[in-house]
């Protein structure tokens, strides 16, 4: 089995998860009661992707459907430092323009 991890850290205006490892069908609950927890307990979550090395159509699901539960709650879910096949997943499915914090956005990774 992969290795897969969702570390969160609380700052002051934010919630940051790092996601490390592989993120596929498997760990998909655990994704998803991450961001959860995060988009509940945050206005402002930060998704940073440096150490996450695989996402699949389930890990992209995850995101969207957190994007979209932060945003019902009057929240932002941003992605940052997404790397090699993980930065091409995002590109070819669009998920990434929708989840990239603005140029000039202080909240930017």
């Amino acid at each position: 089995m992969a290795h897969f991890e969702a570390r969160t850290s609380a700052e002051a205006d934010r919630v940051v998860v790092a996601l490390v490892g592989e993120c596929d069908l498997a760990v998909r609950d655990e994704l998803a009661a991450a961001l959860n927890a995060a988009v509940t307990s945050a206005r402002v979550v930060i998704v940073d992707l440096a150490a996450l090395k695989f996402l699949d159509s389930s890990g992209v699901h995850g995101l969207v459907t957190a994007h979209h539960t932060a945003r019902d709650r009057g929240g932002q879910l941003y992605v940052v430092n997404p790397g090699g096949v993980v930065a091409t997943v995002l590109e070819v499915t669009g998920v990434g323009e929708l989840l990239s914090p603005a140029v000039d956005d202080p909240r930017r990774g």
